[in-house]
C-alpha cells in the first residue's frame, strides 16, 4: 500500500553509489550494481512467473548510472552504462528494499 512517499533529494554519493533522501526522513544508499540487479522491467522479469531473468554476477561491477529522471511523480526511470534503460522504480518500491 502506498503511504505517498516522496524524493527529496537525489545525489550521487561516490563512483558507485546513489543517495536518497526521502520526505520519511529515511537516507538511501544504493550500489548502482543492486540497483540494476533490482530492476523489474519486461526484460528483467519473467512476466509469468514473476522471476528474474538476471543471472546472479551477470551484471557488471562497473555498471553505473548515468541519466536519472523522474517518471511523474510516482518514480524513477535510471539508463545504465550497460544500456539498460527501460527500468522504472516506483519511489514505493526503492524505499522498500533499499
Amino acid at each position: 500500500m502506498s503511504v505517498n512517499i516522496q524524493v527529496k533529494k537525489i545525489w550521487q554519493e561516490d563512483a558507485r553509489t546513489l543517495g536518497i533522501l526521502w520526505t520519511t526522513g529515511k537516507k538511501s544508499l544504493i550500489d548502482s550494481v543492486k540497483l540494476r540487479e533490482a530492476c523489474r522491467c519486461a526484460l528483467c522479469v519473467d512476466e509469468w512467473s514473476g522471476e528474474s531473468k538476471i543471472t546472479p554476477g551477470s551484471i557488471g561491477d562497473d555498471v553505473r548510472p548515468i541519466v536519472v529522471q523522474s517518471v511523474g511523480r510516482y518514480a524513477l526511470n535510471v539508463h545504465f552504462t550497460d544500456g539498460h534503460t527501460t527500468g522504472i522504480y516506483t519511489f514505493d518500491y526503492l524505499h522498500e528494499i533499499f
